[in-house]
């Protein structure tokens, strides 16, 4: 295993250990609203600085971009961490257990290292570029459905920014009717390391944040899937707006996606 994701994994259970801890009293938790429908609470932050507090003690000169602290510089800033300590703080929240701790690493713009890890189902999703994917340490791959009527696909609902909300709703519509079923669990991260091991054929979603996506995505990729934005190109992390799955079905659905795009949405 490469030394960075052995560090990724560290962080992300100790992550987990707060937040595991801190799902016993969640009424308790101080949450604040960031914008409409976009939490944070201590946890949030608390499993943030655990994080950063074990990547910094291993790689003291590597940049993080952190969902809740923002960009710190490093002195070697070909290396980057993308940190999202806590995806689907509104379900965690709620008590909703569909939430995960999702870690990246970066190499010159490239992913090269992915940790997401599920808490709650104790369940660790690895990657390393060029050494496949991992649930638990046992291999994983992507489904081998081949047609979009059969796929179950996930998607995220809209809850921040509503701008394309129409060409979304259009997009929902028609596949609900070409699929097998649609599914909106909210945890992104947790949803594309789903489409890893086969329990989710697909995913799409418009305005993600590079947090949400990195560790998710690389995960994919290493078990055999494809992943694109809108346009079909690598340009996800910049747009926001994500489109994966297994080789067929995320054929099929990019194009039912694209049918829709408009020019405000073209990638």
């Amino acid at each position: 295993m490469h030394p960075a994701l052995n560090i990724a994994i560290k962080a992300a259970r100790r992550a987990g250990q707060l937040i595991n801890r801190a799902s016993l009293d969640v009424d308790l938790l101080k949450v604040t609203a960031k914008q409409q429908s976009d939490f944070v609470t201590e946890v949030d932050k608390m499993a943030e600085a655990a994080i950063i507090e074990v990547l910094r003690e291993a790689y003291p000169n590597h940049g993080i971009l952190a969902e809740e602290s923002g960009v710190t510089a490093g002195k070697q800033p070909e290396y980057q961490w993308i940190i999202d300590p806590l995806d689907g703080t509104t379900n965690f929240i709620h008590g909703f257990p569909q939430y995960a701790i999702s870690i990246a690493l970066a190499h010159n713009g490239q992913l090269a290292q992915a940790v997401v890890f599920d808490p709650e189902r104790n369940e660790l999703f690895t990657a390393s570029k060029g050494r496949g994917a991992f649930l638990n340490e046992r291999r994983i791959r992507v489904s081998k459905r081949t047609k979009l009527e059969e796929a179950l696909v996930g998607t995220g609902f809209p809850y921040r920014v509503f701008d394309h909300i129409d060409t979304y709703l259009a997009i929902f519509k028609d596949l609900t009717q070409k699929t097998a079923g649609m599914r909106r669990p909210g945890a992104a991260s947790l949803d594309l390391s789903w489409v890893a091991c086969g329990r989710l054929d697909g995913f799409w979603e418009f305005g993600l944040s590079p947090w949400d996506m990195a560790a998710g995505a690389l995960i994919i990729t290493e078990a055999g899937g494809l992943v694109s934005d809108l346009a079909g190109e690598a340009g996800y992390l910049d747009s926001g707006n994500l489109v994966a799955g297994n080789p067929k079905v995320f054929a099929q659905l990019l194009q039912v996606i694209q049918s829709h795009r408009t020019p405000a949405l073209s990638c």
